[in-house]
């Protein structure tokens, strides 16, 4: 009775996931392997014209592998640094974290923009205090502003300002529910603090940290909000392509579907690969 009742529950749900999540992909799959009007017909045509985006291709990991790697850096001494305080100071650090998350996503990219821009806060500080003037004299140069705005590492900045906050908590949930008696039986068999972290805490954090890397990952390679503003339209990644072929002028949404689908299947092998990589290293732990 209870199974049935579950099962009745779960019927909207079902319908949900089938509408607006398998539905849309089975319709990507199609027009990436149908040949764009009048042709029509089974075409590997569009995989054949992504080889004229490799730029965008490399551009678009290589940025999401730097965000995640930047957010691991400041991510695991944070969630390490939390998991030791009390109870209290955790809560804090907890709401902290969090409280820019509630806030609207294009609202904090654009708070970034308002700091970063040619005449936002930042540029107008250095310009205050005689940075500039200073520069100008020295190198003999003629600068009025840092083109912060439109660059690699503005796009980056906006990754991990976003994004940071999926890296810290998988990691801090793990380490604060270590065992601490490994802990103290590390100590009393003589290893120092360095040791204990390197030898019993950083392995068992491994499963927090692909999760953590997962989570920025996935998302840092296939944003197109954050490469938009805070990229100034110049450096274009994967998601922006992908709206340009279904919502600008390049109208194209089969060779959309194709870039779409060859990204998915992409996202989908890094994610096996840190899961397999994360059992393995379980089972290494548990022998």
């Amino acid at each position: 009775m209870k199974k049935n009742k579950l099962a009745l529950f779960s019927i909207p749900y079902v319908i949900w996931m089938a509408l607006f999540v398998v539905a849309p992909i089975i319709m990507v799959v199609i027009y990436a392997f149908t040949a764009a009007p009048p042709d029509g017909g089974f075409t590997l045509d569009n995989f054949a014209r992504m080889g004229s985006y490799t730029v965008v291709f490399s551009r678009s990991f290589q940025l999401a592998i730097i965000a995640t790697l930047v957010c691991l850096l400041i991510g695991y001494p944070v969630a390490y640094l939390m998991a030791k305080e009390g109870p209290g100071f955790q809560r804090i650090a907890m709401m902290i974290i969090m409280l820019p998350m509630w806030m609207n996503f294009l609202l904090r990219t654009y708070s970034w923009i308002a700091i970063l821009d040619r005449n936002g806060f930042l540029n107008q500080l250095f310009s205050a205090i005689g940075l500039f003037d200073l520069i100008n004299s020295v190198f003999g140069t003629n600068i009025t502003y840092f083109k912060m705005i439109g660059t690699p590492g503005a796009v980056v900045l906006g990754m991990v300002y976003n994004y940071l906050p999926f890296m810290i908590l998988p990691i801090y949930s793990v380490i604060v529910k270590l065992d601490h008696s490994l802990l103290e039986a590390a100590r009393d068999l003589g290893a120092n603090s360095t040791a204990v972290f390197r030898r019993v805490i950083f392995p068992l954090s491994l499963p927090g940290i692909l999760s953590g890397v997962t989570m920025v990952f996935v998302p840092s390679v296939s944003t197109f909000a954050i490469s938009q503003l805070m990229g100034g339209g110049i450096q274009m990644m994967l998601g922006d392509l992908i709206e340009l072929q279904f919502l600008g002028g390049a109208y194209n949404p089969y060779l959309g579907s194709a870039i779409a689908l060859v990204m998915m299947v992409i996202v989908i092998i890094c994610m096996y690969v840190m899961n397999r990589f994360g059992e393995g290293e379980e089972e290494a732990m548990l022998l």
